[in-house]
């Protein structure tokens, strides 16, 4: 028992300490990239944020086909070794793949620049632009790799500094370009940001790690092909969800033009980007611990228990500070303008208590490296959210997208529950579903008051509720660790 709770309490403290320093660092990421955009704008005019994105948009676009997902499904191989000698094989081998993946997207990019600059600028004048962001495409894939061995070796203060460092690097670098040589600087720029990353990266990379016998190119492409094959699932889910994500898009568009599209956009950036830091944040942690006990179905249901109680405890007080302050972050972040994506920012705080329960239970299907039912279960969440949001945007208007994102996300919840339950005889224990039960009660609580309140400064008559629970958190938390 003793064992168990001591186990328990160095487990929380662990997750904490991630969460506190992954989250510090996504929300620098988020800084920089905010200052770096109001430069560009401000130095560039529209044209110059038109062409960064264009460009930006191409290179995510050449990088998620030629890295075929490796960044996260290598983490899974390297975690789940047990030996050094190994770990050293597999570190190996995700190496030489990122070194291939990073010619193969470089040599795409080159072959792809004259369509891309004819389908995009109408003409090939801008073909040799996009010939040079072949070089960012070879950075960007060594980069990554080196990420996802920090990341499986569980060397994560190394993999937040260099996060930390790649971003503050690649803003000193590029920002004097935006103001010195204008819009000509868009591409160089881009360059020079991802030679930063690939230098702090480099820098902070895991280092005497030797395979103690020879490792031949048949052993690289057949030890490559787990997790490869386990990319090209992730890869293929989330090409579904983003094409069907854009023809939601599309179709809002046409239904109720591009300033509820802008609407919508403010509300599902605010809800996903800086209430889903902290899943981002524990996500680093947490896939390779799985990763390291993936065939033993006890150890699995214990670490996503322990998960599950940890991040509702941190996003109850999260959620309803979130309800409460809503008209005023939209202020703070947007304007007065997009105060009609309030009701969807209220209602979709249901879906991100939905979310953090399927979300501990997802990422066992990723530990266990099984392809096909992430596939599955994605792609019917994806065609479950379209549907959805179609239907609830006909009914309600954008509020009704936060009734959407809250069911999306319950019958997610289901669904990756049913694979868990059924598919892989996994079980969660009691204490965990009461609180995931207390936790969305208090939330629907307080965006009932917060939608039936007649103004807005009466919102505020819900600010003790994130009070309480913050400081009820904090105290759970402190005897947690302490045990």
């Amino acid at each position: 028992m003793e064992g168990g709770r001591a186990m328990s309490a160095a487990v929380s403290t662990k997750v904490l300490k991630a969460m506190g320093m992954f989250g510090g660092v996504r929300m620098l990421q988020i800084l920089v990239g905010i200052i770096r955009t109001k430069l560009i704008a401000v130095w560039l005019g529209p044209a110059g944020v038109g062409l960064f994105g264009i460009f930006n948009g191409a290179v995510d676009t050449v990088k998620t086909l030629a890295q075929l997902g490796m960044r996260s499904s290598s983490v899974r191989d390297i975690a789940g070794q047990t030996s050094p000698s190994a770990i050293a094989v597999t570190v190996t081998v995700v190496r030489r793949w990122g070194w291939m993946l990073g010619v193969l997207g470089a040599v795409l990019m080159v072959a792809c620049a004259p369509l891309l600059s004819r389908l995009t600028f109408g003409d090939g004048g801008m073909t040799l632009h996009y010939m040079a962001l072949a070089v960012v495409i070879f950075f960007l894939s060594i980069a990554n790799v080196e990420e996802a061995v920090m990341q499986g070796m569980g060397a994560l203060a190394r993999l937040a500094k260099a996060s930390v460092w790649g971003a503050v690097a690649g803003f000193v670098v590029s920002v004097p370009m935006y103001y010195f040589w204008g819009i000509a600087s868009v591409v160089l720029s881009i360059i020079a940001y991802s030679l930063a990353t690939f230098t702090a990266t480099y820098i902070y990379k895991v280092r005497g790690i030797r395979a103690e016998r020879p490792v031949g190119v048949g052993e690289t492409l057949s030890s490559g092909r787990r997790f490869i094959i386990l990319g090209l699932y992730m890869t293929t889910a989330d090409f579904i969800a983003q094409a069907l994500s854009y023809v939601f898009i599309a179709w809002l568009n046409n239904r109720g033009g591009d300033t509820e599209v802008g609407f919508y956009q403010a509300g599902y950036t605010m809800v996903n980007r800086y209430v889903g830091l902290i899943f981002t944040a524990l996500a680093t942690e947490y896939y390779p611990r799985l990763a390291r006990v993936a065939t033993s179905g006890k150890r699995l249901s214990v670490f996503v228990a322990h998960e599950m109680g940890l991040i509702l405890m941190l996003l109850l007080p999260a959620v309803t500070f979130f309800i409460t302050l809503a008209p005023w972050l939209v202020r703070i972040l947007y304007d007065s303008r997009f105060e009609a994506a309030v009701p969807f920012i209220t209602i979709a705080m249901a879906g991100i208590v939905m979310r953090g329960v399927s979300y501990c239970m997802s990422y066992v299907i990723l530990a266990k490296g099984d392809g096909l039912a992430f596939l599955s279960t994605e792609s019917v969440s994806a065609l479950a959210g379209l549907g959805l949001n179609i239907g609830c945007y006909s009914a309600w208007g954008i509020g009704g997208l936060g009734v959407a994102y809250a069911l999306w996300f319950l019958l997610y919840a289901l669904i990756v529950g049913y694979v868990y339950y059924v598919r892989y005889r996994l079980t969660l224990p009691a204490p965990s579903l009461r609180l995931g039960v207390l936790t969305l009660s208090v939330t629907l609580a307080c965006i009932v008051a917060a939608q039936c309140m007649p103004s807005t400064i009466l919102r505020l008559s819900i600010i003790p509720v994130p009070v309480i629970a913050s400081v009820l958190v904090v105290r759970n938390l402190r005897k947690l660790i302490r045990r």
